[in-house]
Order: C-alpha cells, then structure tokens, then sequence
C-alpha cells in the first residue's frame, strides 16, 4: 500500500476511548506504521456499537477505511435489535481476528466463604438447594454477560434471578456491594478485583482453561461444549478488493504475532488471535448461528 503514508487509514472503533477494544486498536495501529503508513483510530460509540460499525459499513470499500467488529455487533445484535440499519452477514469483509478475552464466573468471595462456595458445583447445588435465592447481574438485557448467564443456568438447570445494570461496571459493583450473588464478566474488567481477592473466580467460560487465568477451570468441564468469550476483530466494508483485504491482512496478522504486541496485549488479559480473512468470516458466521437461540430464548430484545 505505497499511498498509505499520503492517505492515512481510519480505523473505526465503536466503542469509547479508553476501553480494551480502543487501547488494543491503538496498540495495533502503532505496530503497523511501517507497513501500512499512519492509522489514525477514531470512536464512533453508541447503540451498542452500531453506529460505528454503520459508518464502517457505508465507507467507500477501498481500504481507506477499516474498522472492529465485536461479539455484540457480529454476534448479538443481529438479533437482539429489531432493525439494523446495516447486514453483519452481506456489509462487511472480513480481515482478520484480533483478540479474544476470557469471561470469567466470578462471586463475592466473601458471599462465596459464607455460603461454602468453591467451585461451579458448589454453586449450582446451592441454587438447585435454594430455588429462586441466587441472582446474578450483568451489563443489560442481551449483553454478553447476561446471555452466558443464561446458558450457564440453562446447562446445568438451575434458577437464578438476572438483574441487569446500565453497563458492566455497575454491574460489577453490584457484586462488589453484594446487590448479587454471582456475574460472569470479561477477564479484563474483573482481574484487578480478582487479584485483590474480591472477587472469587470459579471457571473461565472459554473451551478450555485460559493461560491468563491459570488453575481456573474451564465451564466446558461442567457443561461439554460450553464457550463463550469477548472477541473483536478487523473488518472492511463489503466490495473491498480482494489483494487490498490480503495486504491488509498480512500487515495485521504479522503485527499480532509480534512478541512485544503479545506482551501488551497479556496485561490487557487479551489474547492475540491473527487469523486469515476467510477464518474470520467463517467465525463470525458462526458466533451468529450460536447467539440466536440464545438471543431467543433470553427474550431480550431492543428496538
């Protein structure tokens, strides 16, 4: 991309700055400086992540314009919004997954001490025990938090009341304050209070334990098949040719593989996934095809 220098690339991140999808972007774009000239990485937050990925979609398809698709806006939300003003499936082309980042059952240790609690079926003999007494909080209706709660119950039938907050920070608070027995929450947000001894972790929801978490089991040894993680990754809009997407892709999976992009990214508690664009686009097929039934069967639902 020899007019890359002349004609920076925007990267559109449709979430706030500050969060792990800006800083990981920002990071990234960095790494990428000597093969793709200046990125310039611009927030577009709000409607849970659509209005950035509508304007990633309505860009001109020639490279100039790039941005992040997530678990909400590729996975979720084609089916918790009624109306999208975009297609995740027709609008995008795919580059290259970035990152995925474990999410983490966590209680308050203190309520897990008081209630003997140590491990994912020390909880769910609690609540089968106990119908009705649990509640769990999460970040609203149809987010991550909430709807792997709900296949968390589903999977080992048990009952437990969903509370959901404006976000997932309230939420953890919430748990902090004991207003709720349990959340499942990204790694990222819940390590700190992890680490303090806060927050008790009792199994990460990827397929099998995390390198970032270690000695945490993996729900799947509860529930076979169980997976569940935050992801993002790189997406262009739909038409863009096929040797700009190569390039594309080739710059950011070799910067993901960089030693020191996977240094910084572990102390985000997030794990570089580079793959090709036709992995990608596979994967996103796939994570849709998961969260409708989910999605459904929540009964959340946003207009």
């Amino acid at each position: 991309m020899t007019q890359a220098t002349e004609q920076p690339i925007r990267l559109i991140v449709p979430y706030a700055p500050g969060g792990p999808l800006d800083v990981t972007s920002r990071a990234l774009a960095e790494r990428v400086r000597d093969s793709l000239g200046t990125v310039i990485v611009e927030n577009k937050p709000g409607a849970g992540g659509n209005i950035g990925v509508d304007a990633i979609a309505k860009a001109a398809p020639d490279g100039k314009t790039i941005g992040l698709a997530a678990t909400a806006t590729h996975g979720v939300n084609p089916w918790l919004y009624k109306k999208l003003p975009f297609d995740a499936a027709k609008d995008f082309a795919p580059i290259t997954q970035m990152v995925r980042v474990p999410n983490v059952l966590v209680m308050n240790a203190e309520r897990a001490k008081e209630l003997n609690i140590n491990s994912v079926a020390d909880l769910v003999a609690y609540a089968k025990s106990h119908p009705g007494k649990l509640s769990y909080g999460s970040g609203g209706n149809g987010s991550s938090g909430h709807l792997a709660g709900e296949m968390f119950k589903q999977g080992l039938g048990f009952t437990a009341v969903h509370i959901p907050y404006r976000g997932a920070n309230p939420a953890q608070l919430a748990l902090l304050a004991r207003e709720v027995d349990f959340n499942i929450d990204n790694l990222a947000a819940a390590s700190a209070n992890i680490k303090s001894g806060k927050l008790k972790a009792l199994a990460v929801t990827t397929a099998a334990e995390s390198p970032l978490l270690p000695g945490v089991p993996a729900l799947s040894k509860s529930i076979p098949g169980f997976a569940i993680d935050t992801w993002w990754g790189l997406v262009a809009p739909a038409g863009t040719p096929a040797d700009v997407i190569d390039k594309l892709n080739k710059a950011f999976t070799e910067a993901l593989k960089d030693p020191e992009t996977q240094k910084r990214f572990a102390t985000l508690m997030a794990e570089p996934v580079p793959t090709t664009a036709k992995q990608f686009g596979d994967f996103m097929a796939a994570e849709r095809a998961k969260y409708e039934p989910v999605v459904k069967a929540s009964g959340a639902s946003v207009d």
